[in-house]
């Protein structure tokens, strides 16, 4: 028992506070205690009032409380850098509201200058399936260049905007369908494809780094404000080392209010094993604390490998697979993690067999390698995966796009996709992820509405009930499940004595409230370690 003078810095008092992983069913502790970053104990209310006297105390009136959840996937780094400078619609439901945020940021930043509301939403999750057009962009800002992306599916431009990046001229360097056009010929302002895209991205100008440091940490709070204690990052496309300075400042300056777990990318095709080396050299380099860590290579380890959405024609060729299958064994052979963008069933198989040639002269059943997506992996890839000690991080991109996909792949594999039966039932280790902030929305309250309703925003397709996961599992997966795969299963993902106080004080009950309403969900309080990360106010701050 310990004595007042072991006092706790904070109590939070009568609440429901679900512990995480290993809570018996319908358990829920009514006050938790923490002290210097990390949890002291739990108990009722009187108890741990009578055991921390003196404590800070925070009344939660009932309140529940989870575990602050981590984003297994999550693009945050590159989000970061250009946060401050768009507008995120994934939590509008209005094009009302859209349209009123393009004309308050024009008179925010002044005529010339550019809004933009790029990636993290899709034309389903407005009422009736909305996108703007280009005359209610010009209405809303006709003296600014506008241009608004829906996910990596269409972007739409003002005229300002069309004129600002020559879009008739440069249309003739792009694809026949990169860019719409009227009966004369002239851009219509909706465009297709990432060159299509760039030419706007290019358009609105690269943040200094004072610039990315804000817009970083401005991400990370409003990450806290939906209960985010934590990201892992993936890299990705044109993540080169440079891209980081701006996260790895912030951390230096204790303004990083969030555990980013980072993985590093190879960026230029035909140079990936040079790149790969050039990060394992360098890799735990400056940044290497509780705060920002860089685990290992990710997520764009081959381009030949790399599947995309798994909407186009795509085959691995044999000297792709020979290479990733060399970059595979170099990165086991230094003991660090791979994690690896796969959406199809046949990329999956391949670079299972790259895996398991590595595995027979380095094992990796210790090193956490992990895929991304899987969409479509098979029973037998699954048992594959299985045994090899992998991984998967699945994510709610189907809740957007399910109506292209099922274009292409037809409708039964959306019953299925992903198969969480299957995938649980094997007892990989699961985690969820986003994949925002460009692909798909931040919100990790829509992955979780999207893994327990399993309907698509548009309607298009409804996961079958036997992969359907309950809302403890799928919060288990957000929050232990995905500590799993930076090695801090022990420490991080539930609340239990000795491990890091990240947690959330919710704004309604997860476990009870309407499964439609689940989206909604935000953080009225969110601690990580000993930071308060957010507070909306609600909840008394501690001292």
């Amino acid at each position: 028992m310990m004595t007042s003078d072991e006092s706790a810095t904070t109590l939070l008092t009568n609440g429901r506070i679900w512990a995480g992983a290993g809570t018996p069913p319908g358990r829920r502790e009514e006050a938790i205690a923490v002290s210097g970053g990390k949890v002291q104990a739990l108990g009722t209310t009187r108890e741990l009032r009578d055991r921390f006297a003196g404590a800070t105390e925070i009344d939660l009136a009932g309140r529940t409380v989870v575990p602050g959840l981590i984003d297994g996937h999550n693009h945050a780094t590159r989000g970061g850098a250009t946060w401050a400078w768009e507008l995120h619609w994934a939590g509008l439901a209005s094009k009302d509201a859209a349209l009123d945020s393009i004309r308050q940021a024009a008179a925010r930043v002044g005529p010339g200058r550019w809004v933009t509301a790029i990636g993290g939403w899709h034309q389903t999750q407005f009422t009736g399936t909305w996108l703007p057009t280009r005359a209610e962009l010009d209405q809303a800002a006709p003296d600014n260049p506008v241009y608004v992306q829906s996910l990596y599916e269409v972007g739409i431009a003002n005229t300002a905007a069309i004129e600002a990046v020559g879009l008739r001229a440069a249309a003739e360097g792009l694809s026949a369908n990169a860019v719409e056009r009227d009966a004369n010929g002239a851009p219509t302002g909706v465009v297709q494809g990432l060159p299509a895209f760039t030419l706007f991205l290019a358009a609105v100008g690269t943040p200094t780094l004072d610039e990315e440091v804000a817009g970083t940490r401005a991400m990370v709070r409003d990450y806290a404000a939906l209960g985010l204690a934590g990201v892992c990052d993936p890299g990705g496309f044109g993540m080169s080392q440079d891209r980081y300075a701006a996260v790895r400042q912030l951390q230096r300056s204790g303004g990083l209010n969030m555990r980013m777990r980072l993985f590093a990318s190879a960026t230029t095709p035909g140079d990936e094993v040079r790149q790969v080396d050039d990060w394992l050299t360098g890799l735990h380099d400056e940044v290497d604390d509780d705060w920002l860590r860089m685990l290992g290579i990710g997520e764009v380890v081959h381009f030949g490998c790399h599947d995309f959405e798994g909407l186009d024609d795509f085959e691995i060729t044999d000297a792709s697979r020979d290479t990733l299958q060399q970059i595979s064994g170099t990165v086991a052979a230094h003991g660090v993690p791979m994690h690896i963008h796969a959406v199809m069933d046949d990329s999956i198989g391949i670079i299972l067999d790259c895996w398991e040639a590595v595995d027979r002269v380095t094992p990796i059943g210790g090193l956490r390698f992990s895929f991304a997506h899987v969409d479509r992996i098979s029973p037998r890839n699954i048992a594959r995966a299985k045994a090899l000690g992998v991984g998967v991080v699945v994510d709610a991109r189907l809740a957007f796009r399910s109506a292209a996909s099922q274009a292409v792949w037809g409708a039964e594999p959306l019953h299925t996709a992903p198969p969480l039966h299957d995938i649980v039932s094997a007892g990989l280790p699961l985690g969820v992820g986003s994949d925002a902030t460009r692909a798909s929305s931040h919100n990790p309250w829509l992955s979780s509405w999207w893994f327990i309703a399993g309907r698509s925003l548009d309607g298009t397709s409804q996961r079958d009930g036997i992969h359907l996961l309950d809302r403890e599992r799928t919060l288990i997966a957000q929050t232990a499940g995905n500590a799993w795969f930076s090695f801090e299963e022990d420490r991080r993902g539930a609340l239990r004595p000795g491990w890091w106080s990240d947690l959330a004080v919710l704004s309604d009950d997860y476990f009870t409230m309407p499964e439609d309403e689940i989206r909604g969900l935000h953080s009225e309080l969110t601690l990580v370690g000993d930071r308060i990360a957010f507070s909306s106010g609600e909840v008394t701050d501690p001292a």
